[in-house]
């Protein structure tokens, strides 16, 4: 297995020195020329013309060799880049449990699809349980957080049959994240576990669950509630915010608000706060409801794509947090009430009683 390693090793080796090759060779014979050739000596400018001409492409030709091998193994790092962020990130699924659904983000950092913000959505036998959050900060520094929170909310929304048992694993799963970098961020307090390791990191939440008969619990942790798409836009009612995990401990009692309902055809669109806090160069923040209140009809897929394409339009193309968007269609037909069957008589309510 090692020798396999290693074999493996050297070829790759090989296969990056390959383009310098033939510039590598012809600078040689270039030098072997000006040193051992009586002729390359002899004085004269058509001689001096000729010597800068053959080493002017020896040089060029590194430069160019060396400029290709970069490239290619600049093309083998996003490759590996985008399918480790497709795997953290990955899209939701077109359809799921009678839901329409479509997803997307736009990372401020140059270069990544993925950045601080989180978003999943999963089919459970509770109902269909969504989790959009936002990491304080931006960019590939607040992945180890995003991957905290998000394998937590995999593995939890199957595992606990209540809603705010999944809210407590998250913030557990968080927790040992903060903690674990506090440790590698201060070697000296290995031994100890500090109250608040990392009191500048936190995360904001959005915790969802759609029932099969479209009712809606819902937790807020410090994120901005959803929009709902129906005749018009509106904001959904989330109930009493609790407070972004990590600042401080969740409370005791936990308790889903559960006045609002998504109805058959209606849409829920959940973002990050960077949808509605980007600005133009103006200062002028990009309004959200009003882009949302002329899409009411709109697909998924569409939806999120004319988001964006507004967003980026409104930014110049200049986003300084990212934005993760998500957002779901209550495809599901309701069905109507039956009506008796010919030849069978609805029973006749009991004459009442007066005194």
């Amino acid at each position: 297995m090692i020798r396999t390693r290693s074999l493996v090793s050297d070829g790759s080796r090989l296969c990056r020195l390959a383009p310098l090759a033939l510039p590598a060779a012809w600078g040689a014979v270039a030098v072997a020329w000006k040193f051992g050739c009586p002729l390359a000596r002899q004085p004269g400018l058509p001689m001096r013309i000729a010597t800068s001409v053959v080493f002017l492409s020896v040089g060029i030709g590194l430069v160019l060799g060396l400029r290709r091998g970069f490239a290619r193994e600049l093309a083998r790092v996003r490759a590996v880049a985008d399918a480790t962020q497709q795997v953290l990130l990955r899209p939701p699924p077109a359809r799921l449990d009678g839901l329409a659904l479509a997803a997307g983000q736009l990372s401020a950092s140059r270069g990544a699809s993925v950045g601080g913000d989180l978003y999943e959505a999963v089919a459970t036998p509770y109902g269909v349980r969504i989790v959009v959050g936002d990491v304080r900060g931006h960019g590939l520094a607040a992945l180890g957080a995003v991957v905290a929170v998000l394998g937590s909310f995999r593995e939890a929304a199957h595992d606990e049959a209540e809603l705010a048992g999944v809210l407590r694993r998250l913030e557990r799963a968080l927790g040992r994240h903060l903690r674990e970098r506090a440790r590698d961020e201060h070697p000296a307090r290995a031994g100890t576990a500090p109250e608040q390791p990392v009191a500048e990191e936190f995360v904001t939440l959005l915790l969802l669950e759609i029932r099969s008969d479209g009712r809606l619990s819902v937790f807020t942790c410090g994120h901005p509630g959803p929009y709902r798409l129906g005749r018009t836009a509106e904001r959904l009612p989330v109930g009493e915010p609790l407070p972004p995990l990590g600042v401080l401990p969740l409370p005791a009692v936990l308790a889903p608000y559960t006045g609002a309902r998504l109805r058959p055809g209606e849409t829920l669109v959940l973002y990050t706060d960077g949808a509605e806090e980007a600005r133009d160069h103006r200062g002028r923040f990009f309004a959200l409801d009003t882009v949302l209140a002329g899409m009411c009809g709109a697909a998924p897929e569409a939806l999120v794509r004319e988001v964006h394409a507004a967003l980026l339009h409104h930014t110049g193309g200049r986003l300084t947090d990212d934005t993760a968007l998500l957002v779901v269609r209550n495809d599901r037909v309701r069905v109507p009430a039956q009506p008796a069957e010919p030849g069978l008589r609805r029973p006749r309510p009991a004459p009442s009683s007066h005194c």
